[in-house]
């Protein structure tokens, strides 16, 4: 039994999961959202937490080097440093939100996104593909005319 044990093995060795836990985090501080399954997102939660709070102390190298523990990348390091921290200075905590997604189609596990509170889709990009769906179908009916009209006209 398995009395008073906090946390998921997720069927892994420790190890194992210590590296699937590293690059999730690594995706999340790059993405700032990943889709992954439920108890995985559950799991990963409580560490990106703690390495958002050592982000927010902007002057402390002692902070830089306990998040390199998880990052082990220096660019990842500075960009939580430097864009990520500063973000949620006056924020006192949950600085992550879990939204379910439903089953996954091929094995039914249940999946969720993770993100940063503040996260907000890119504007930029869905303005441009609701664009371009708007040329295409503004250019298909003038396609659809010029077959019509047969060859030669």
């Amino acid at each position: 039994m398995r009395h008073n044990m906090s946390k998921r093995k997720l069927g892994r060795t420790s190890e194992h999961r210590r590296a699937l836990f590293r690059n999730q985090l690594k995706s999340l501080i790059t993405h700032e959202r990943i889709i992954t399954t439920l108890p995985k997102a559950k799991e990963l939660r409580p560490i990106a937490e703690k390495v958002v709070t050592l982000g927010r102390q902007s002057e402390s190298i002692h902070a830089r080097r306990l998040a390199a523990r998880w990052l082990t990348d220096r660019d990842l390091v500075h960009r939580l440093f430097a864009e990520i921290g500063p973000r949620f200075v006056n924020r006192p905590g949950g600085y992550t939100r879990i939204v379910k997604l439903g089953p996954r189609r091929g094995d039914g596990a249940e999946l969720a996104i993770l993100e940063f509170v503040d996260f907000k889709l890119g504007e930029g990009k869905a303005k441009a593909e609701g664009e371009a769906k708007k040329e295409r179908k503004k250019k298909a009916p003038a396609a659809a005319r010029a077959e019509a009209a047969g060859p030669g006209k």
